[in-house]
C-alpha cells in the first residue's frame, strides 16, 4: 500500500525489535519495512544465519532504510538485551505458569508506561521456523502470545512483528477512533516552534515598518507574542499561519502566485511546509 510521504516526520521511539538468530535476509527487511511503518526504528540482529549487512534484506525493506542502516549486531541475546530494563518474549506456545503472558494488548501498554518513565525496552523474536528456545524466553520478564486460530497458531516473523508495532503504535493514540495521522496534527507546538513563528511574523511587519513609533516596538512585540501564544497552537497550525505569512511576504494582489513573482528562498521553504497539510 503505498503511502510513504517524507514530508512528514518520522517516528522513530519505542521498543528494541529483537530478531534472534534470524535466517533469510528478505525476512529481515520485511521486519524493517513493518516497523517503519508503525513507527518503530531500533533494530537488533542477534547472530543472523545469512549474515550482515544484506541487501536481499535492504530490498525487502522497501525504503525503510534508516532502520536497516542502523541496525546493529549481536553475537548472543544475552549481549543484544544486556542494556534493556524490560524484555517481551514473543510464543505461540502454551506457557501458561512458566512467565506471565500478556496479550499484544496488554503488552504494548505496558511497554508504553514503562518508555514513559525512561525505562528501555525490547521485543524478542525467535527463528522464523522454531522460534525462541525455553533458555531465551527465560531471559525475558514476561511473554507475549497472539490471539490466532489454536489449529494454525504459526506466524511469520514480519506478521509477528507488524502485530506488535501495530498495538505500539495504538497505545500513542488519544481515542480508539483517532490515525496516527491526526495525533501528529494535533501535537502541541514546542517553544522552538513558536519561536520561529514569532521571529517569522515580527521580520515581516519590521520589513513593512508595522513598528512606529520605533520607541513602543518593544511593547508591540510584547503584545503580539501574547496574542500568539493564546491559541495554544499545534505544530500543524504553526505551518499553516507560516505558509499564509509566506504568501503574503512575496505576492502582491498585482503579481499572485504563479504569476512568476520573484521567489524568496527562506519563504518559499517555510510556506512550502505549510502546502502540506
Amino acid at each position: 500500500m503505498a503511502g510513504t510521504n517524507s514530508e512528514r516526520e518520522l517516528l522513530t521511539e519505542g521498543p528494541a525489535i529483537i530478531l534472534v538468530h534470524p535466517q533469510l535476509g528478505e525476512n529481515i527487511g520485511m521486519v524493517a519495512r513493518a516497523m517503519a511503518n508503525f513507527g518503530l526504528a531500533e533494530l537488533r540482529l542477534v547472530n543472523p544465519r545469512d549474515g550482515w549487512p544484506s541487501e536481499k534484506a535492504k530490498s525487502a525493506a522497501s525504503r525503510a532504510d534508516h532502520v536497516i542502516e542502523n541496525a546493529k549486531l549481536y553475537a548472543s541475546t544475552e549481549e543484544a538485551i544486556a542494556d534493556l530494563n524490560f524484555v517481551y518474549a514473543t510464543t505461540a506456545r502454551d506457557r501458561y505458569g512458566y512467565k506471565p503472558v500478556r496479550s499484544p494488548l496488554v503488552a504494548a501498554e505496558t511497554l508504553r508506561q514503562k518508555f514513559s518513565a525512561g525505562q528501555a525496552t525490547g521485543i524478542l523474536f525467535g527463528r522464523e521456523r522454531t522460534g525462541l528456545t525455553n533458555e531465551e524466553i527465560a531471559l525475558a520478564d514476561e511473554i507475549v502470545t497472539f490471539p490466532v486460530n489454536p489449529a494454525f497458531a504459526s506466524l511469520n516473523l514480519a506478521q509477528a512483528v507488524l502485530l506488535m508495532s501495530y498495538e505500539w503504535l495504538k497505545t500513542s493514540m488519544a481515542s480508539p477512533e483517532e490515525t496516527s495521522f491526526q495525533a501528529l496534527s494535533q501535537r502541541p507546538a514546542t517553544k522552538e516552534h513558536l519561536q520561529g513563528l514569532f521571529d517569522h511574523v515580527e521580520e515581516a511587519l519590521d520589513a513593512r515598518g508595522y513598528f512606529r513609533p520605533v520607541a513602543k516596538k518593544p511593547k508591540l512585540v510584547e503584545n503580539l507574542r501574547a496574542v500568539l501564544t493564546r491559541p495554544a497552537f499545534t505544530e500543524s497550525e504553526i505551518r499553516l499561519v507560516r505558509g499564509v505569512i509566506s504568501s503574503l511576504d512575496r505576492f502582491t494582489r498585482e503579481a499572485p502566485r504563479g504569476a512568476g513573482a520573484p521567489e524568496n528562498s527562506r519563504a518559499k521553504k517555510v510556506e512550502d511546509a505549510g502546502d502540506d497539510l
